[in-house]
């Protein structure tokens, strides 16, 4: 078992070879998820990952492994690297290396490597990832917005919150 460790997070692409990490990593984050959306695993006992998969084979994609020494902490996936504004859509801690600063260090350096546009969505009753979004999106631009959008394919599911937000050059 490793514990918590000091010092700040790292943020590394991923690659193939990150696939098993990133499959473990994928299961606590859609069995997270699974509180506010209500989706089930299939048949086999897996969470849907084309966003995984994606992360790992598209060049328009693009996955992370966030490590804290040498223990990984989380996940990040990236879409619309090349589009005029990129979507974090997915961002994963465990539990253990929440509430220290890393999910900012995380995402201060991902989104570092593509300033421009972009957005975010979270569900307004997972209270803590709301918080973290609108704080985020508020330290890396003061002009930022939130919307609210109907979830595609999910009617009567509550709306997504979308926090949209410019990154300058860091």
């Amino acid at each position: 078992m490793t514990t918590s460790q000091p010092g700040p997070a790292t943020v590394s692409l991923a690659h193939e070879g990150d696939r098993p990490t990133l499959e473990r990593l994928w299961t606590m984050f859609r069995h997270e998820m699974s509180a506010h959306s209500g989706v089930l695993p299939n048949n086999d006992g897996r969470f849907r990952q084309e966003r995984l998969d994606a992360a790992l084979s598209n060049p328009e994609w693009a996955g992370f492994v966030l490590r804290l020494g040498g223990a990984p902490i989380g996940l990040a996936i990236v879409r619309g690297t090349e589009s005029t504004e990129r979507t974090l859509s997915s961002f994963f801690l465990v539990h253990g290396a929440r509430r220290a600063g890393h999910g900012r260090t995380a995402v201060r350096a991902i989104v570092s490597q593509y300033p421009g546009r972009w957005a975010v969505a979270f569900q307004d009753v997972n209270f803590p990832a709301a918080a973290f979004w609108r704080a985020i999106a508020s330290e890396l631009d003061e002009g930022w917005t939130l919307d609210h959008q109907d979830v595609p394919g999910r009617p009567g599911f509550a709306p997504d919150s979308w926090a949209r937000f410019r990154v300058r050059n860091m």
